[in-house]
């Protein structure tokens, strides 16, 4: 069990962030270090933290994107670490690639363009081996094919809505589609009951959905048996959502007519058709602002308030900041654990002027804001008084 102190200041980059990101810690109330060995929070993109030792004083980690792979999220929870991640932020830079190659895979320019730089030193007879070996490079539009989108997050929903603005079929599936991207999804996406049910509908397949247990390897030879001859796999989400073993047989044998993914290996690299690149999904630099920015707010209203929006692995939290002293717990989720610390708390005569408590699985985060001026002397004893409650995992005072 941790405990967080009160003062808040250090903030730690691990890679390099968008000025506009850090600019949003004012830097009269906030020290940037990016060599802190103590930093009350951390902004990340891609580092590796799973090796790093977590400091006593951390509160909150902040990631400049959607995937959090990086992170040690099971450690961060038992210490009361608040991981955050910028879901949506990136969404537009990923949506412009994935139909960039959807296009393009299915016009075979990535094939014609390599082709067209040997001709160098052709002279004059460029233009007409152009001529005679473009025939080799014909593709076929995309205007009336179905296209399926599995996962209709942020990401899903744009690919899905523009797609029909280019006149093809959508057909979705998600299970877990939140009420907010339903709203915004096209009443025109059909929606498949079924991952089979896509897989036997659709001429060309994008995914985006996060890389867990249950999706590691989603795409093999099974999977592959149920799709349509040819078809194409647009894999902007995580490399490790494919079965790379399965996916060469399939382009071997032409069951998969093209692999465009934004993680190449050398196994990728020796497939036949597999079209791989350099992890440019989000590599805009509206993405990388709008991620970072997004990060850096979400971090501060936590440092600040205690509110929490986007955690990976706190429940979101709301609560009206007002400017009195807020007591924040991170704790299981158990009964009995809010009257618990209303008790610790009115041992000091202390009025509750209001609170929140949101659960997400075997947590909980609970917030009470005192109606009293606390004397400076009685906060280590109410720190102390909820850190002796069983299941309670980290406290703040605000």
């Amino acid at each position: 069990m941790s405990v967080k102190t009160l003062e808040v200041s250090t903030i730690k980059t691990l890679n390099n962030i968008a000025e506009s990101g850090l600019n949003v810690f004012e830097k009269e109330k906030y020290n940037l270090d990016d060599r802190s060995d103590n930093p009350d929070a951390i902004v990340v993109r891609s580092y590796n933290m799973h090796e790093m030792e977590l400091n006593s004083n951390l509160k909150g980690i902040a990631r400049a994107g959607a995937g959090v792979n990086n992170i040690p999220i099971d450690k961060c929870t038992e210490e009361g670490i608040c991981v955050f991640n910028t879901p949506g932020a990136n969404a537009n830079a990923v949506k412009e690639i994935v139909l960039t190659s959807l296009i393009a895979s299915s016009r075979n320019l990535f094939d014609g363009m390599a082709w067209v730089k040997t001709l160098e030193g052709e002279g004059e007879n460029v233009s007409k081996l152009v001529e005679s070996g473009k025939k080799q490079f014909v593709g076929k539009e995309i205007k009336g094919k179905t296209l399926g989108v599995i996962g209709l997050g942020a990401i899903g929903a744009l690919v899905a809505n523009d797609a029909l603005d280019l006149d093809m079929e959508v057909i979705g599936y998600d299970p877990f589609i939140s009420v907010d991207t339903a709203w915004n999804l096209s009443r025109n996406v059909h929606r498949a009951m079924t991952i089979e049910q896509l897989y036997s509908y659709a001429d060309y397949i994008t995914v985006h959905v996060p890389l867990t247990g249950d999706t590691k390897g989603m795409f093999n030879k099974e999977s592959f048996s149920l799709m349509k001859p040819d078809v194409h796999i647009l894999n902007f989400s995580r490399g490790g959502l494919v079965n790379e073993d399965d996916m060469a047989e399939a382009l071997e044998t032409g069951k998969v007519g093209k692999y465009i993914t934004d993680f190449p290996n050398e196994k990728v690299l020796k497939m036949k058709n597999a079209i791989p690149i350099p992890h440019l999904g989000a590599s805009t630099q509206e993405s990388e602002e709008n991620c970072a920015i997004m990060a850096a707010r979400q971090l501060k209203e936590f440092l600040e308030t205690g509110n929490v929006k986007n955690s990976v692995n706190f429940p979101n939290a709301s609560l009206p900041y007002t400017g009195k002293r807020r007591v924040t717990a991170f704790h299981k989720n158990v009964p009995n654990m809010v009257g618990q610390m209303t008790s610790a708390i009115s041992k000091y005569q202390l009025n509750i002027a209001d609170m929140v408590n949101r659960s997400r699985g075997d947590y909980a985060y609970t917030m009470i804001d005192i109606d009293n001026r606390i004397n400076g002397d009685t906060i280590p004893g109410i720190i102390e008084g909820i850190k002796e409650i069983e299941g309670i995992v980290s406290v703040r005072v605000i």
